[in-house]
């Protein structure tokens, strides 16, 4: 199975492909839609679903996974984050995936231990885990860590399903 992880932001983006091969993870590739801060916010979306039906059409993963929403102090950054966020929805959803939705905390658990690490502790694991020669940008490398936690999620359900 090839998921697509997706950490949604209107200024920074990232994405990030991981597959299932038996029990290694591997990685496929990352990167990050860094969009002109200065551009109108409708503009900053549509180049995000570009360069995200462009990854999905380079890459063809099976599925997809987007960071939830989290709380946040400040009405107007959560409102452009879910922007963001329906944007990559909608994009995984034209491309015919099944699509899983996380709590940050929840993929931090799933893949450092802890729910309360540090994006230097994920991207520090997720390099380890996925044998990157070096870090990834953190937008990327919370990505890849939403890709690794809906493949230990379908993993763990899978298993559950053929042991009844």
């Amino acid at each position: 199975m090839r998921v697509i992880g997706i950490d949604p932001g209107t200024r920074h983006l990232g994405w990030g492909l991981v597959q299932r091969e038996g029990t290694r993870l591997v990685h496929i590739a990352h990167g990050v839609v860094d969009t002109d801060t200065t551009a109108p916010l409708a503009e900053r979306l549509c180049q995000i679903e570009r360069e995200l039906v462009d990854a999905i059409a380079a890459h063809r993963p099976d599925a997809g996974a987007v960071e939830a929403i989290f709380f946040s102090k400040d009405p107007q950054a959560a409102a452009k984050l879910g922007h963001a966020r329906g944007v990559a929805l909608l994009v995984l959803a034209r491309a015919g995936l099944t699509v899983g939705e996380y709590p940050p905390t929840l993929v931090k658990q799933a893949v450092v231990g802890t729910g309360r690490a540090d994006k230097h502790q994920v991207a520090m694991i997720v390099k380890t885990m996925l044998r990157l020669p070096e870090l990834a940008r953190t937008d990327a490398s919370d990505a890849l860590a939403v890709a690794i936690c809906h493949l230990n999620v379908a993993g763990f359900r899978a298993r559950l399903g053929a042991a009844r």
